[in-house]
């Protein structure tokens, strides 16, 4: 028997799709009892979050898959990872379009 007890999976493509702002859809993958919760988000070229994304209640997590995120600072490519934490904020945008994996570890 293998230790796979509460093992969850996910296929990005079989994930429900919303979208969140013309041009920007979030991909849920999981969400954990105490609220974390795992996603992906989709950044069509020339997509912006609109009005300010801001953290709460915990930190937001964010790795890069494809493309360029430009969190209203920098732009980070492919493989890039951030860390923004509680009560943090930025303007998700992106002028190339991205993919992103985006974790939330409280909520």
């Amino acid at each position: 028997m293998g230790g796979t007890a509460g093992y969850v999976w996910s296929v990005v493509d079989d994930a429900p799709v919303r979208e969140v702002f013309p041009g920007i859809r979030v991909r849920p993958l999981w969400t954990g009892d105490d609220g974390a919760k795992a996603q992906v988000l989709e950044m069509d070229p020339g997509s912006c979050w609109e009005g300010i994304d801001v953290h709460a209640p915990g930190p937001e997590e964010v790795f890069v898959v494809s493309g360029t995120f430009h969190d209203g600072e920098g732009d980070h490519p492919a493989g890039s990872f951030l860390h923004a934490p509680a009560g943090s904020w930025h303007v998700p945008q992106s002028a190339a379009g991205c993919t992103l994996f985006v974790f939330y570890p409280e909520g």
